[in-house]
Order: C-alpha cells, then structure tokens, then sequence
C-alpha cells in the first residue's frame, strides 16, 4: 500500500512539473513575441526563369527518346513484371508528358511553334538514366530538317509501382443480423514516374539544363483476398497520365519568368512614430507609414535612426526602387551598425542580380 502511495505522488508530481513546464514556455513565447522590435512582412518577387532560352520567335523541337532500345526490352519487361505495370502505361505516359509540353511551350508568346518530331535510332536504355547526349552534328541535322532551333529531349521515362499489403480484421452483418468475422486485405499501389529532360540549342551549341524529376501517384483498394483487394484499385492508369500531363505543362514553364514570395522584417518599435507606423502598415498604407519613419532618420539616437534607414530601405524595395533601397539599407549599416541591416543589404544585392538576369530574358 505504501508503495502504492509512493507511485502515485511521484506520478503525480512529474505530471504537475510536466504542465508547469508547458505553461512557462508558453508564457515566454509570448512575452519574447510582445518584445520583439521586428514584425514580419511578405511581397512578391518575381524570378528569372530556371532556363534562359535568350531569344524570341524561336521553334521547338520535341523528340521522345524514352522508348527502350531493342537489346534493353527484356531488362524492361522483367522490371515491368515485378511493378506490376500496365502493359503501355510507359509509352502512353510518356506520350501524354510530351503532348502537354508541347500545348504549354505553344502558348508562350516567344515560341513561334512546337512540334513533336519522331527521330528513328535514338532509343534509350530503358532505365531511369539519361542516355548518352546527341552529338551537334545529329542536332543540327534535327533542327535543318524541321526548321526548329532549339530541341526538347525526353530523355526517360520510366514507372515503378510498390505494392504494401495490409490484412485488417472486421465484422460484417448477414442477412439474420449475425455479425461475422471476415479478414479483408487492403492493397496499396504506389507508382513513381520518373522523368529527364535534355535542352539542346543549336545556335550556341549548348545544353541549356539536364533536368530530372519524380512524382507519386497512390492509390489503395481493399477485398476478401489480395487479388481482389488489387481489382478494386481502378484509375491507376487514368491517374498516371493524368500526372504525366501535369509534368509536361510544368516543364514547359521553367523558360517563364516566376513569382515567389519573399518574407522580411521590418522595424515597429523605437519611438510614438514607429509605432503609429507599424498600425499604419499593418492596414496597408505602407507609404503612409514610410512619412514617419522620414522623419526619423536623422534622430539624434543612433538606434532610432538606423531603424528608420532601415525600415527606408524596405519601403523602397516595396515600391521597385532596389538600388535606392540598397543605400539605405547601406546607410543603416555603415553610420549606425545596425546588423540586420547588413544581412538585407546582401538580399537586395542578390535580387537586383536576379532582376538583371530577368532583363536579359525579356529583350
């Protein structure tokens, strides 16, 4: 009895100990929150496309080199077997990922055209490996031939399904009302589609990126036995293409300028002006707010004021005008040590080579 007692109290007191720690953190996180100095904004930047095509009114060529070479089909077949793949799915998947590309690459207003060109002798090895790339010669006889200047390879493109077993124990009504017991397997198909993509451009005789990428479709059904529970599975060959389309039209837009967003501090306390402004933002009269922190930068209080140059410099980004906002981000640093201003200062200087980036693409 005794020990039981002694179990329980200590139970007891690890349980109190345990909330009492909870609530301290809680309560700490909090008061940190309400004394930060800093609140946290977002904006958009937009990103030079992943892949500088660097020329208007071009054509696009599209070759599918993901079918097997003949002496590969039965390393194929065999992986085919053990997948549990559907007979075409590859061939069609890869079929439909380069019909997508070829929609999408066609609605972008610096292509003049996209075509699927069947190339014979250039098969692959049927695996998930980018085969060796096509010589300039072949290339340029490619691109004479169709009248395109830069070619698309599908370089693979290849399926593996993964299929996991689980027997679950469950009752079932009869007719009587009796409840029965009944073991019903549930089957879970996993399918990785695995794609590479080559870029050739013909008039610098480069590859412009040799790009591979990896997509899951799952999809579970259940039955009396395993066989059964894998019947019940239907779409899987709908949801593979349908995927495979997806992949195209993503590819198709890596030669697209982007937006992403971007996140930054921004300074909310210092004086009755900073705080006054920090309302103002947060309703979004950012240039509003910008009118106190002007008046802030010559304060005779270093902190203050390389606050104010600092929030500027934000204000500035905001609005577009980067190298304006570089000064300021760079006045914060150098007259009045402000160490985050440092850090944002080589942000910006990133982003303004981003932008140059994106000028480049868009002449």
């Amino acid at each position: 009895m005794v020990c039981f007692l002694a179990d329980h109290l200590f139970n007891t007191k690890n349980m109190i100990q345990k909330y009492f720690n909870t609530a301290l953190l809680l309560i700490i996180s909090i008061f940190i929150s309400s004394c930060s100095s800093t609140n946290l904004l977002t904006m958009d930047a937009i990103q030079p496309a992943p892949v500088n095509i660097n020329a208007k009114d071009i054509s696009i060529g599209i070759i599918n080199r993901s079918v097997p070479s003949q002496k590969n089909v039965a390393i194929d077949e065999i992986d085919k077997i053990l997948s549990i793949e559907g007979r075409n799915l590859d061939k069609e998947g890869a079929q439909n990922t380069i019909a997508s590309l070829q929609n999408e690459l066609s609605k972008n207003n610096i292509i003049i055209g996209a075509k699927i060109i069947e190339v014979p002798n250039l098969k692959n090895t049927g695996l998930a490996l980018f085969p060796e790339a096509i010589s300039w010669e072949k290339i340029s006889q490619i691109c004479k031939e169709n009248k395109v200047d830069v070619v698309y390879e599908l370089s693979y493109y290849d399926t593996d399904a993964k299929v996991d077993y689980k027997v679950n124990n469950v009752e079932t009504t009869n007719i009587l009302g009796l409840k029965i017991p009944l073991i019903e397997h549930q089957a879970t198909i996993t399918t990785l589609i695995k794609t590479g993509w080559r870029i050739y451009s013909l008039k610098n005789k480069v590859i412009l990126e040799e790009f591979s990428t990896q997509d899951n479709v799952t999809l579970s059904g259940r039955g009396i036995n395993p066989v059964k529970a894998i019947e019940t599975i239907i779409g899987r060959k709908e949801a593979v293409l349908n995927s495979s389309d997806k992949i195209g039209k993503s590819y198709a837009q890596r030669i697209l300028p982007y937006n992403i967003r971007v996140s930054r501090d921004y300074f909310v306390k210092g004086n009755d002006n900073f705080v006054t402004a920090m309302r103002r933002a947060r309703t979004g009269k950012w240039d509003s707010a910008a009118e106190l922190w002007a008046k802030e930068v010559n304060n005779s209080k270093g902190e203050i004021a390389g606050r104010a140059c600092y929030n500027m410099a934000i204000i500035n980004e905001i609005n577009g005008n980067l190298d304006t906002a570089v000064e300021w981000a760079s006045k914060s640093y150098s007259d009045y040590n402000n160490k985050l201003a440092l850090k944002y200062l080589n942000i910006l200087k990133r982003r303004i080579n981003k932008n140059k980036q994106l000028e480049e693409q868009l002449k």
